[in-house]
């Protein structure tokens, strides 16, 4: 079975990994189910929720409840459908069409449920839960302060143990608040006696509990972000979440799921874009032509499905390589929670690499949907200038990119130096192939799986040079572990990629999306690389990797302009994103 970070040392088949195609009938058919949801209930409304007209957020949110779609994983006995990770993803992808409600949706199934979900008392459970599951109550998740975002352990709001010992007593203020104006619980992190960071369940009817106004954003303007203010807010003991003075093991958990789910919501929206665009491109006519019919724009569309083919395999893998881990798994097992967040936590590395590309994918898509409606890109009339403000939001949601780009660098040098990961004896390994002569083994003779492997060998190379230049200081040099941090989230998506498309029996479209995006993402491989070694050796030590380098990242061109121009021919007859 495949472990965090693995992908760096093992070769994998591809029938070893889940991908789209893999989805079953129940997968479809809750997608099915989440589509007419958001055509019947969410569509009539967005104007609406986009203006915050009073209880209207709320109310379709209670509609979807009535489907259970605030509730996919949560257990049958709490109001729940009980269902896998997949369909929790299915979900997550078909509400995504709109950074506003995504965020109303998001921000109570994800974490503001999760937290009792995976953490919680019986009593708790009990108590809260089907009330979530039906949207009765609207959850939230207060970790941000105003002066402590991403340090979320440098929180100043406080915790004390009243004379009484019956309640705590908090105050403080949280900042950027998902639900913030409207929830009924939340889930607050403060520090008892300002030292032990612990997690509350705080009901908004307690007194002292109150919120700011709505901050006036860039994007997602129709959700709802308040600060939240706590004033001597007395909460019941019975209502600490999970072991006193350790709420930095929920917060870290719930911010895993987190990364993970925005995968497909950026999928989902970076499919809607392509869909308007493409549309529009068939439509809008120029010089005697529909633009469609234009090289660059077929370029432009082409990297859109591009994007999404690459976000979406990677996020089906990730969400697999979970499921792996939970074959003889269920809610009613002792401990089911725990071994479901040590299940996601081994991958919380590939998690990181999620939120980082799929949210920069989706800058890509949006910006690149702007441009192919020209001047009406710009307009608020349009929907593509809605989700061009809306993307930017996804690089600072779940952890900013930068800490998750250290952060992922940072997981898989602990997994190697606790021996989870034999990444010593992999660089070692590699170090004697390169010193052996110029035949290197790149993979079963297929040009792409050779890629692939040369992406695995540099990225290898470049660790093992860090590593060796700076030792224990590594982790200082934020500017190292983010180029790595490309090197191997880059080649873990070429390989999600290239596995999928194997997996497929590689059908015309999606060899031809496999063949520009390996080659394009090989360069940012090599680029990242070349950096790394430029500041861990210098002289002829450098001028050595760097040869080395070059021999294990050489590929043979393509004429990526006619396979893009074949990829947006599809894109463009369906009005829509597709691979068929």
């Amino acid at each position: 079975m495949a472990s965090g970070g693995s992908f760096l040392i093992e070769n994998y088949d591809p029938s070893s990994v889940f991908t789209p195609e893999d989805q079953t009938e129940e997968h479809r058919a809750i997608a099915r189910t989440t589509e007419e949801f958001w055509e019947r209930e969410v569509v009539p409304n967005l104007e609406k929720i986009q203006h915050h007209e009073p209880g209207v957020a709320v109310a379709v949110l209670r509609k979807s409840a009535e489907l259970g779609l605030t509730a996919v994983t949560v257990p049958e006995e709490y109001g729940g459908m009980e269902m896998d990770l997949v369909s929790m993803m299915v979900v997550a992808e078909g509400l995504a069409k709109d950074g506003s409600y995504a965020g109303w949706h998001g921000g109570h199934a994800g974490i503001g449920t999760l937290p009792v979900l995976l953490f919680g008392t019986a009593e708790q459970k009990r108590k809260y839960l089907p009330r979530l599951a039906s949207g009765e109550l609207v959850g939230a998740y207060c970790l941000s302060e105003p002066h402590c975002g991403s340090d979320a352990l440098a929180a100043k709001t406080r915790a004390s143990l009243d004379p009484s010992g019956t309640h705590y007593v908090l105050n403080g203020q949280k900042m950027w608040i998902t639900n913030g104006g409207s929830a009924d619980l939340f889930t607050v992190f403060a520090k008892i006696d300002g030292e032990k960071f612990t997690a509350f369940l705080v009901e908004r009817k307690f007194a002292g509990v109150s919120s700011g106004a709505e901050e006036k954003k860039m994007g997602i303007k129709g959700s709802s972000t308040t600060a939240v203010y706590l004033d001597n807010v007395k909460v019941p003991v019975e209502n600490v979440l999970g072991e006193i003075g350790r709420g930095h093991i929920i917060a870290f958990n719930i911010l895993n799921l987190g990364r993970l789910k925005l995968g497909p919501f950026a999928a989902g929206g970076m499919k809607n874009v392509l869909r308007i665009s493409a549309k529009y491109a068939r439509t809008r006519a120029a010089f005697g032509k529909t633009i469609g019919e234009f090289g660059l724009i077929q370029q432009k569309l082409a990297g859109m499905a591009i994007q999404i083919f690459a976000t979406e395999s990677m996020n089906f893998r990730v969400t697999g390589l979970i499921q792996s881990k939970l074959s003889d798994w269920n809610w009613k097992q002792d401990g089911a929670a725990a071994v479901l967040l040590k299940a996601v936590e081994e991958f919380a590395t590939e998690c990181s690499f999620i939120k980082v590309f799929a949210s920069e994918a989706l800058d890509v898509v949006v910006d690149e949907g702007v441009q192919i409606h020209g001047g009406y890109g710009y307009h608020q009339d349009y929907a593509v200038e809605r989700a061009y403000r809306d993307s930017r939001i996804n690089r600072i949601f779940e952890g900013t990119s930068e800490i998750n780009r250290m952060l992922a660098t940072g997981m898989i040098l602990k997994r190697a130096q606790r021996g989870q990961l034999p990444l010593v004896a992999a660089v070692k390994n590699l170090q004697n192939e390169l010193l052996s002569g110029p035949a290197l083994s790149m993979g079963g003779g297929d040009e792409n799986e050779a890629i692939v492997a040369g992406a695995k060998k540099a990225t290898l190379l470049a660790l093992g040079a860090a590593y060796q230049r700076h030792l224990a200081d590594l982790e200082q040099q934020q500017e190292i572990l983010a180029a790595l941090c490309d090197m191997a989230m880059n080649t873990f998506a070429m390989e999600s990629v290239q596995l999928r498309v194997r997996k497929m029996g590689s059908p015309e479209v999606a060899k031809a999306i496999a063949d520009v995006f390996l080659r394009e993402a090989m360069e940012i491989v090599v680029s990242s690389g070349r950096a790394v070694l430029a500041a861990s050796a210098e002289g002829d030590t450098l001028r050595t990797q760097l040869a080395a380098l070059r021999r294990v990242a050489k590929y043979e061109p393509i004429d990526a302009f006619a396979s893009k121009r074949k990829i947006a021919a599809r894109q463009l007859a369906a009005e829509r994103y597709t691979v068929a």
